[in-house]
């Protein structure tokens, strides 16, 4: 079972304050460090001190990390071109030693667009169908040879398809609650799915979605990796958890409902059940990204027990 902390700094982090929990994730033995791929706060927070690129800040962490695995829970395919997007990613993959990941996604959050002066196009998921084809399509080029995509959002003629990742196979996330194309989407072209946010039965669900999607195309049903996000909070008494949970903004009861909440016996007791729905990789969302303590917490209290 792998545990990977995932974090939101739309919500309001530097540089500094993601190196800080990104050493930290390495120190305490999590299995990766992830972040979203947003430029605007959302809720009461001000968002201060502004947005950090996502690209910008993972090729940093490749070079002051060592062993954590790197990537996007997800990157927007609105806010880059596709061919641009598999250059910045693979230099990543070469400047981190071959440990990135890349999750995609089509992009939902209209205000951030707007905030930006990003086009927010209508046709986001066939978009994001073309841009995975892209990206693997360029990796996977042979070197020496050249690559060519016609497609209806975009055209690539005679693209040398460089820089390649420094893996063989660097992996792509898919993930979503679509119960067709996405499913469809991860079959052909993801290492691994990724349910955000939902519960035990909808996941079970899905998964069983993806599952016969890759057999449909091919695939053995464990060729993927099946995981889950979910928010955090745990603490060593219904004291620490309650003051967890306040410094999110959220309620004690919701977070147990719909996240990863509770005490160190609870969550791994939780954790469990996803397991048995298939999951085998949690993202645990940690919102407050100056609480370390908290990484220390789930480090020797949950991580130790799952094995």
């Amino acid at each position: 079972m792998e545990l990977r902390i995932f974090t939101e700094p739309q919500q309001g982090a530097s540089y500094d304050t993601l190196l800080a929990v990104a050493k930290a994730t390495e120190d305490l033995g999590f299995d990766a460090f992830f972040r979203s791929d947003h430029y605007l706060v959302m809720g009461d927070s001000d968002g201060l001190p502004g947005p950090t690129d996502a690209w910008i800040t993972l090729a940093g962490l490749a070079r002051e990390t060592s062993r954590i695995r790197l990537g996007t829970l997800v990157t927007a395919g609105t806010f880059r071109l596709p061919g641009v997007l598999a250059i910045q990613v693979a230099q990543v993959d070469q400047m981190s030693g071959g440990r990135i990941e890349l999750g995609l996604g089509s992009g939902w959050y209209e205000a951030e667009h707007t905030a930006y002066g990003i086009p927010f196009p209508k046709e986001k998921f066939a978009r994001l169908e073309e841009q995975l084809a892209v990206v693997t399509g360029l990796w996977g080029t042979p070197v020496g040879k050249t690559f060519d995509y016609d497609g209806t959002f975009y055209q690539l003629k005679d693209s040398p398809a460089l820089p390649k990742p420094a893996q063989p196979k660097l992996p792509v996330i898919v993930g979503g609650l679509g119960a067709k194309r996405t499913p469809q989407l991860a079959a052909r072209y993801a290492a691994e799915f990724n349910m955000p946010f939902a519960s035990q039965e909808d996941t079970a669900r899905q998964f069983g979605r993806v599952r016969e999607a890759a057999q449909a195309a091919g695939r053995a049903a464990d060729d993927l990796v099946y995981s889950n996000a979910l928010v955090a909070a745990v603490g060593k008494d219904d004291a620490e958890v309650a003051r967890r949970a306040a410094a999110i903004g959220r309620e004690v009861g919701e977070l147990k409902e719909n996240g990863l909440a509770g005490s160190p016996a609870e969550v791994v007791d939780k954790i469990g059940r996803y397991a048995e729905a298939g999951a085998t990789r949690f993202y645990l969302q940690i919102l407050d990204l100056h609480d370390l303590d908290h990484l220390e917490l789930i480090s020797s209290q949950v991580q130790s027990q799952l094995g």
